[in-house]
């Protein structure tokens, strides 16, 4: 049976749900929002086949890539889509094209993120961009594994943790697998982003009375409003992202009528992404992540090329540049198959400006206290600004770091 000694470690995978015979274990939210893995003990068999798919439970090794690259996709639309340089889809289409299945993240009915699969270019779209909240990965091992069988090539995309529970739920290497993971922050609460976004629709209903004659809005309501969510408009530049809100200005949306954008602020400014950025929302096992540094066996690793203006900069026009890990024989040919203006650059320099390759963050010294706050606040938003309030001494220690990193970095 699956014994993990603490929340702090479980990721969420899902791979124990997903190999369980008996369908005897399920996922329940936590106080926090994020779930884990509850066991019905009477319907157990202790095959110990989640034990053996448990990715925090296994030895993984490190790896250093093969291959490091700065790219960027020829098709500006894509571009501006992704949200960095469009290196995902060039990737995925090129599996489609053969034929194969790609699973990415996308928003369900309710705005939640969720693992899924595609099998069509257009399909690629809702994979696009990226989405800060924690994907429920449902049946998707199931049915990747069902493809792989078929003998059709499958692109799996997903966190680095996800990626483990794949590989350690199958067990065994596909030739016509491809797994490709990013460089995570952290995944942030379902819960606290589901209260987020109730709130925003809230505030914009009742600022703008030729929304809805009420703005008190049933969740059905609420979710039909929202049309559109980025959370990294580049409208300001890759650096200078922006969190973007669009809806629909009345309940009857005239045919052909474009989705107002109704709020947009940059990531520094808007409340959910601040308290993402300061780390208060994450999954309690980002703090101490398994899967970083090569563990997670993904093929091709793929994040935002922070810090390319420092050692590319004719690969930055601030429109997004990719950071591309090949850590595979399989990643470095495909890749080498693509159409992008790619340049080799060092993991020296990558780990440099990219700490997350290889380190988890911090637990914040304030995150006890924001959870307290979250329970007895009925205002996200001001319990954020409150709980991230810096003294004036803080203030000045942040400006002395920020001082000495631009420095170094010169």
């Amino acid at each position: 049976m699956l014994k993990i000694d603490s929340c702090s470690f479980c990721c969420g995978c899902a791979s124990c749900v997903q190999r369980c015979p008996k369908q005897c274990i399920t996922l329940k939210a936590n106080h926090e929002g994020f779930f884990y893995p509850v066991i019905d003990k009477d319907l157990c068999i202790d095959c110990g086949l989640c034990e053996k798919g448990c990715p925090v439970l296994a030895h993984l090794e490190e790896r250093e890539p093969l291959k490091v690259y700065a790219a960027i996709n020829n098709d500006e639309e894509i571009r501006k889509e992704s949200s960095s340089g469009g290196v995902f889809t060039a990737l995925a289409e090129t599996i489609i094209a053969e034929g194969g299945v790609v699973f990415g993240a996308r928003f369900d009915e309710d705005w939640q993120v969720q693992l899924d699969c595609t099998d069509n270019v257009d399909g690629l779209k809702l994979f696009r961009g990226s989405k800060y909240v924690q994907a429920r990965v449902e049946d998707t091992y199931k049915r990747t594994e069902s493809y792989l069988k078929q003998g059709r090539k499958v692109l799996f995309s997903g966190t680095p943790c996800q990626i483990a529970g794949l590989r350690m739920y199958l067990g065994r290497e596909y030739d016509n697998l491809l797994c490709v993971d990013f460089v995570c922050h952290g995944v942030p609460s379902p819960k606290v982003w589901e209260r987020y976004l109730r709130e925003l629709v809230a505030r914009k209903c009742e600022k703008n009375t030729v929304l809805f004659s009420s703005n008190k809005l049933s969740i059905s309501e609420e979710n039909a409003f929202i049309k559109g969510i980025s959370f990294r408009d580049k409208k300001l530049g890759w650096k200078k992202f922006s969190f973007v809100f669009r809806g629909k200005l009345t309940k009857a949306t005239a045919v052909g009528e474009k989705n107002s954008v109704l709020f947009s602020a940059m990531h520094r400014d808007d409340v959910y992404m601040r308290a993402f950025l300061s780390d208060l929302i994450l999954r309690p096992s980002c703090y101490d992540c398994r899967c970083k540094s090569g563990k997670s066996g993904a093929d091709i690793t793929i994040a935002d090329f922070w810090g390319i203006q420092y050692v590319a900069p004719e690969m930055d026009d601030d429109k997004g540049t990719s950071l591309v890990l090949i850590n595979s024989n399989k990643g470095d040919i495909l890749y080498n198959g693509l159409k992008l203006k790619s340049s080799e650059q060092s993991y020296s320099d990558a780990v440099r400006y990219n700490s997350s390759i290889v380190r988890s963050v911090k637990v914040p010294k304030k995150r006890d206290l924001f959870w307290k706050q979250y329970k007895e606040c009925d205002d996200f938003g001001r319990v954020v600004n409150k709980v991230l309030r810096r003294t004036i001494r803080e203030r000045v220690k942040g400006r002395i770091k920020s001082i000495i990193k631009k420095i170094i970095k010169k």
